[in-house]
Parts: structure tokens; sequence; C-alpha cells
């Protein structure tokens, strides 16, 4: 419910979507969006566990690249930055699929 408050509230003020995303600090590192999702999630684990290996090879290398600037007290240089545009939703369809598969088999179960 919150989610869908804050949403509504970005879409009116598109500009304040994007200084967000700068303000959150992981594009600094190069990160996406989706590379910052907790893995804890039963849900997010197993996207990331369907996510086909050459974009599970990518995320590594972010997340790795990341530790080290942070390691190293640094951030990339701003224009290696991840750009608000150029964040892709890579984790998100399978992230839906899995979602959906568990609420399904929820509603399942409820009726068995």
């Amino acid at each position: 419910m919150a989610s869908s408050k804050l949403s509504a509230y970005f879409s009116k003020f598109p500009g304040l979507k994007r200084w967000a995303y700068n303000l959150s600090g992981f594009n600094q590192y190069g990160l996406h969006k989706d590379d910052v999702l907790n893995e804890s999630d039963p849900d997010v684990a197993e996207a990331l566990r369907r996510l086909p290996q050459h974009l599970r090879d990518e995320r590594t290398f972010r997340i790795v690249r990341a530790m080290q600037l942070s390691l190293q007290k640094s951030v990339l240089p701003k224009e290696e930055w991840t750009k608000f545009e150029e964040d892709k939703k890579y984790l998100q369809p399978y992230l839906r699929e899995v979602v959906g598969e568990r609420q399904e088999k929820e509603e399942w179960n409820k009726n068995i």
C-alpha cells in the first residue's frame, strides 16, 4: 500500500524520481537498482537463480567492483556512474514471474 502511494507521488513529479535515484548512491559504484535488492528474500533468490549466466556474471562483476571501491573508500569517476536512463531492470521480469507463481501457489493451497 505504501509503495503504491510512493509510486503515485513520484509519477506526479518525474524529476523527483531521478533525484531520489541519484541520492541513493549505489549508482556512484556502477550498480543497477536490481543489484541492491535483498538476496535473502526468497523471491529475489529464486529470480537470481533463474537469471541467465551472462546477466549473472555482469551482476557479479558490478557487485565485486563496488565492494572493491567501497574498501578503497572511493567511487567511480562521474562519467562512469550508472545513469537513471541507463539503469536496466534486468531482474524484474524474473521477479514478477517468481512472485506470480508464489501467489498462484498460495491461492491454490488456500482452496485445497
